[in-house]
C-alpha cells in the first residue's frame, strides 16, 4: 500500500509534529511519503491513496486547486477525507446550510459575489463589531475585525475582492477574547481530543503564528454530543473533522467544521497519533 501524504511547498517534509505519521504508517506495512499537492513532477497513479494534511496554500492557489482536484478524480485515486467532502469544505458557505439543519452557527451573512459592495445595507442594526472574510479562505487570509463606525473603510477596502471572492459577514463574539475558541477533533466520526485556544492579549486570532495559546481541555459529554451531531451530518467516510467553536453558557456556536487541512493537535492529547493512524487503517482495508 502506497499513500502520499498531501502537502505543499512551505512544509515539503509535513508540519514537525507531523512527520511522524511516515513511521507510525510504516508499522502497518504502509509506505507513506510527503508529496506537495501541486507539485507538477509527481506521478499521482503511482499511489493508492492521498491523505489532505498540510496543504496549507490551497486557498490562494483557488483556480489551480480546483482542477487539480477535477484532475485526481478524473484519475480515480481514492482521498482521505473523500474530494467530496473536500469540494463542499473548502467554501464556506456550507455553513449556511448546516444553519438550515439546526446547527447553531455564529450570525452570519452570505455575500455573493458583487460589483456593488454595500455593508451598511447588509449588517443587521444591533451589530457593534462584525468579522470580514472570504468564503474560501484559511488562517485569517484577507480577515479583518471592525467596529461599525469603520463600516465605509472595510466597504472600500473589499470592493475589489467582492467581486472576486464571496464573502462571509459575522458578528463579532467579545467572547473569543476571554474564553477563547474550542476544537473538536474526531477521527472518522468518534471523538478524539479537544483543545481551547485564546488569543494574545489584544488580538482575535487564535493562530500560534499571532501569539495564541493552546491547552488539552476535557468539555462535558453534552458538549461532546453536540459537535457530534455536527461530524454526523457529513455523508460517508471521514478520516477526521475538525469542529471549532466558542462555547458560551454551555452552547457551542460553530465558527466552522475542518476537513481539509487543519491541525489536529496531534502534540496535544497522547494516544492521538496511532488513533489517527489506526483509522487511517481501518478506512482502507
Amino acid at each position: 500500500m502506497k499513500i502520499g501524504i498531501l502537502t505543499c511547498d512551505k512544509l515539503p517534509e509535513l508540519l514537525a509534529s507531523e512527520q511522524v505519521l511516515i513511521p507510525a504508517l510504516s508499522k502497518h506495512n504502509i509506505d507513506a511519503k510527503p508529496v506537495i499537492w501541486n507539485d507538477p513532477n509527481i506521478d499521482w497513479s503511482a499511489f493508492d491513496y492521498l491523505i489532505f494534511r498540510n496543504t496549507w496554500d490551497y486557498f490562494e492557489k483557488e483556480t489551480e486547486f480546483n482542477l487539480w482536484l477535477d484532475h485526481i478524480e478524473k484519475l480515480g485515486i481514492k482521498t482521505l477525507n473523500p474530494i467530496a467532502i473536500i469540494r463542499q469544505n473548502k467554501h464556506k458557505f456550507y455553513l449556511r446550510e448546516m444553519e438550515k439543519q439546526g446547527v447553531l452557527i455564529l450570525p452570519t451573512v452570505f455575500i455573493d459575489k458583487t460589483n456593488a459592495l454595500n455593508l451598511k445595507e447588509l449588517i443587521p442594526p444591533h451589530w457593534k463589531k462584525a468579522v470580514i472574510k472570504p468564503a474560501f479562505s484559511a488562517g485569517s487570509y484577507l480577515t479583518e475585525v471592525f467596529d461599525i463606525d469603520a463600516i465605509d473603510q472595510i466597504n472600500t477596502q473589499y470592493l475589489n475582492i467582492a467581486q472576486k471572492k464571496e464573502l462571509l459577514l459575522q458578528e463579532f463574539m467579545p467572547e473569543i477574547q476571554t474564553l477563547g475558541e474550542t476544537s473538536f477533533i474526531f477521527f472518522n466520526k468518534k471523538f478524539s481530543h479537544a483543545v481551547n485556544k485564546k488569543p494574545a492579549d489584544g488580538d482575535f486570532r487564535i493562530q500560534s503564528q499571532f501569539g495564541g495559546q493552546y491547552a488539552l481541555i476535557e468539555p462535558s459529554l453534552e458538549l461532546i454530543e453536540k459537535a457530534q451531531n455536527i461530524v454526523n451530518t457529513f455523508q460517508g467516510d471521514l478520516l477526521y473533522a475538525r469542529v471549532d467553536g466558542i462555547v458560551i453558557e454551555n452552547e457551542l456556536h460553530l465558527m466552522e467544521v475542518e476537513c481539509i487541512e487543519p491541525d489536529l493537535y496531534f502534540e496535544l492529547s497522547e494516544g492521538a497519533i496511532e488513533r489517527f493512524v489506526n483509522t487511517i487503517v481501518e478506512l482502507i482495508a
